[in-house]
């Protein structure tokens, strides 16, 4: 067994344990939207938090082929939790931003779990793009505040400490804000899993990471690394909606036999398998990519590929998972509506088809 099987094996056993349907289900129904004890465990008995930051701020120095490993089980287990946002996101654009004053501010927290931080960029529109902000930062005597309202953000209404992309005289600048510096609306959501917030910034007190002006590199480079960070957890949701469907369709009894050995229900099986297959080799390919592994594609190209691939394929086996649970997969009781919940969730979560088609097609020069 290799070392990304034991760390597969070790992520599996303890979300079996800690993050089963019935303690999903708890969780969503929280006020939090986290069951800060399983946050806790998660750094203090895996590490899994401080496992892709870098040493020298507390992280173990791994990177995106391990991290894959992890978020895929996180998106089998639907977790309730802020590590997307936290440790990839908000992790991610510290350290694209090469402030090391704000490195060692953030970092050491995140890695150990004892805060939480994500990344504001979208406003209104949705979009992920630094071309039009209306959120703007501004200097006097020597201080920075920012003023204005950003929508959809990851855990925004928990997170203790939130990067916002505001607009500059010099550009788009990369700004940390106090949770409790900035006015927080929970938003109604599809996926009770994933929470979304507004965030709504009058004069907040604001300290720059990097340089102002700096910002627009920046999140094209964390873009990159969520939506490769993304497509891991949708192959994982995939792939246990595959299991799922599998599982029922050999115990499922109908005219004295099994489901699954009905054509049509062997049709969308193999449908599922198919599209879950395609999906993980984009997934690796992307995570590879970021890893620097050699042979790999361009980083651009492959995140962006993973992203569509991956967010076609959760969507469809979601879908197809409910079919063939047929009456009971339509139920509040049955898990299968979490996961399409959740599919549907991660494919508009940076912006929706349009959006990632036209990043692909960005990506490809076209």
């Amino acid at each position: 067994m290799s070392e990304l099987d034991d760390l597969r094996s070790s992520v599996r056993d303890f979300l079996t344990a800690k993050s089963g349907e019935e303690q999903v289900r708890a969780v969503m129904e929280s006020d939090r939207g986290v069951d800060d004890a399983v946050w806790t465990q998660m750094a203090d008995q895996l590490g899994l938090q401080s496992l892709a930051l870098p040493e020298e701020y507390g992280g173990d120095g791994f990177g995106f082929v391990e991290l894959r490993v992890v978020l895929e089980e996180m998106g089998r287990a639907l977790l309730p939790s802020p590590f997307l946002s936290s440790v990839v996101l908000a992790g991610s654009a510290l350290i694209a931003s090469g402030d090391q004053d704000a490195q060692a501010a953030h970092l050491p927290g995140i890695a150990s779990g004892k805060t939480t931080a994500t990344l504001a960029v979208a406003e209104a529109d949705g979009r992920w793009h630094t071309g039009a902000l209306r959120t703007t930062a501004t200097r006097s005597a020597g201080a920075w505040t920012l003023r204005g309202e950003k929508s959809f953000v990851l855990d925004g209404a928990t997170a203790d400490t939130v990067l916002v992309v505001a607009a500059t005289d010099a550009g788009p600048g990369l700004f940390a804000v106090a949770g409790d510096a900035v006015t927080r609306t929970p938003l109604r959501v599809l996926d009770p899993t994933r929470r979304l917030a507004r965030l709504t910034f009058s004069d907040a007190a604001a300290t720059p990471v990097g340089e102002p002006g700096a910002a627009g590199p920046l999140v094209d480079r964390v873009l990159d690394l969520a939506t490769t960070a993304l497509a891991a957890e949708q192959v994982g949701g995939a792939r246990a909606c595959l299991e799922a469907s599998a599982a029922y369709a050999r115990d499922r009894m109908q005219f004295g036999r099994p489901i699954g050995s009905f054509q049509a229900v062997k049709h969308k099986c193999a449908d599922m398998l198919t599209r879950v297959q395609l999906a993980d080799a984009a997934s690796i390919e992307a995570a590879n990519a970021a890893a620097g592994v050699e042979g790999s594609p361009e980083h651009g190209v492959a995140a962006a590929v993973a992203h569509s691939v991956c967010s076609e394929a959760f969507m469809f086996v979601a879908a197809e998972n409910i079919q063939v649970h047929g009456g009971i997969g339509f139920t509040w009781e049955h898990p299968a509506h979490l996961y399409f919940r959740r599919a549907k969730s991660s494919q508009l979560l940076f912006g929706g088809p349009r959006e990632y088609h036209e990043r692909l097609l960005s990506r490809l020069g076209v």
